[in-house]
């Protein structure tokens, strides 16, 4: 069994999270329950921040919010020094009342809306990064409309491919985002903005891709847009103030994963991209990148309770827990692997193979096939790892399941920082059939 951050087994034979038996907060909070080891969180984003100030290198550190967002993750991320990419007006909105200061937010997406850009004027943040050509007309109109200004990054796609699911990589020429850095495009938004009296352009961003365990596309990627920095400088005295190499560092979920520390990210883009910027001699920009996965992924673990068990004769094992699909859609939409253990039963030996089944009306709604697990039997507790991105940020209320509550836990301590959701809350925006019928 592989242990994360503060994890550890009591004298009970319990998991604990952050000095917190995982089955206090079963039975205070309930199942299923999403559990963050704040503890964690800090480690790593201190690891990315602090790696850039120990090399002398002007940087900011974006979290990836679409991984997890919520009021008290936001203030959390701000309290480690910080910035906030959001991709949508609910974001952005979470983002401000959780009281970020604006200017350290950072709006990335591929369709925003007219409201979700006035929004973003309306509490001055610090950068929007652009993403078409339909983008950059509305940007221009509205901006000049207000008589405001606005910074903003072209994100670019290098045709850089990291080694990933197809269905998260974002760097390759064939992607739904932004100015192809190869076939033109990417000069031509520059042309369109550089000069503009409102848009201030700052530089690049480009995202390559998603789980990511090593630096060598990350590299690559960044030679390239330095090359285009060094054209834009020659050709057009322009000088790019930022470069944002986004994320995609990966984490652990499966003995399989090899993830790199945050130190090693950093230290190995800041190489490539010094050396490259020495050799077409133009000024170190300053770098920016936007970890979200890998600051809460493996800082988040979900608690289920265990119920049914089914027989196939020769076949399978399967125990169902009490979520599924509707909290963690990973394994359905992308084949996602993860481990578990049973928490009150943490110091036994692994002996049984079950397939976890969640309790949505699917077929596919498996959370784990072939876990090796301890014996299980119905009232357990399953602690699932690895689950703080992308889970309850893409929780559904498919069945009319409600969604399950967060906490955070850090020195003994737990506080619920989402609450869970109720029948009233599922149907609070129906309304009545008033239609008559004939």
């Amino acid at each position: 069994m592989h242990l994360y951050g503060t994890q550890q087994v009591n004298s009970q034979g319990h998991l604990t999270i952050g000095g917190v038996d995982t089955l206090t907060l079963a039975q205070q909070y309930g199942t299923p329950l999403f559990v963050y080891d704040v503890a964690l969180i800090r480690e790593r984003a201190q690891g990315f921040v602090n790696t850039f100030k120990k090399l002398g290198v002007t940087a900011q550190v974006a979290y990836a919010s679409k991984a997890f967002s919520s009021i008290a993750m936001y203030q959390l991320a701000a309290q480690e020094g910080m910035s906030i990419d959001v991709v949508s007006g609910g974001e952005l909105y979470t983002a401000l009342q959780a009281g970020v200061v604006p200017s350290t937010i950072h709006f990335h997406g591929n369709n925003k809306s007219l409201a979700e850009l006035e929004m973003a004027f309306e509490a001055k943040i610090g950068c929007i990064v652009v993403d078409n050509f339909y983008e950059i007309e509305t940007l221009k109109q509205l901006a000049k409309n207000r008589q405001q200004q606005m910074a903003i990054l072209l994100r670019v796609t290098p045709g850089v491919e990291a080694h990933t699911h197809d269905f998260i990589t974002t760097g390759q020429a064939d992607s739904k985002f932004g100015f192809d850095l190869n076939n033109g495009q990417a000069d031509e938004a520059f042309l369109q903005t550089y000069q503009d009296e409102y848009l201030q352009l700052l530089g690049m961003h480009c995202h390559i891709g998603s789980q990511i365990f090593d630096t060598v596309a990350f590299g690559v990627a960044g030679e390239k847009l330095v090359d285009k920095m060094a054209k834009w400088k020659e050709t057009y005295q322009f000088t790019c103030r930022v470069l944002n190499l986004g994320g995609g560092f990966g984490i652990r979920y499966t003995e399989e994963d090899k993830p790199l520390a945050p130190q090693v990210y950093v230290e190995d883009m800041i190489k490539v991209v010094q050396k490259k910027v020495n050799e077409v001699k133009l000024t170190m920009p300053e770098i920016w990148i936007e970890p979200g996965r890998s600051l809460v992924g493996d800082a988040g673990t979900s608690l289920y309770t265990i119920g049914s068990h089914k027989t196939v004769p020769n076949v399978r094992e399967y125990i169902a827990v009490d979520g599924g699909m509707s909290d963690n859609i990973r394994p359905a939409l992308y084949d996602a692997k993860y481990e578990a253990v049973i928490a009150n039963k943490a110091d036994q030996a692994a002996t049984e193979t079950y397939t976890v089944a969640g309790k949505l009306c699917e077929s596919g709604d498996k959370l784990i096939e072939d876990a090796q697990l301890q014996q299980a039997e119905a009232g357990d507790i399953l602690a699932m790892f690895c689950t703080g991105a992308y889970g309850y940020a893409m929780a559904s209320n498919y069945n009319r399941v409600a969604r399950p509550a967060v906490v955070f836990v850090e020195d003994g301590q737990h506080q619920l920082v989402i609450a869970r959701e109720t029948y009233d809350h599922i149907i609070a925006n129906d309304k009545a059939l008033t239609l008559k019928k004939g």
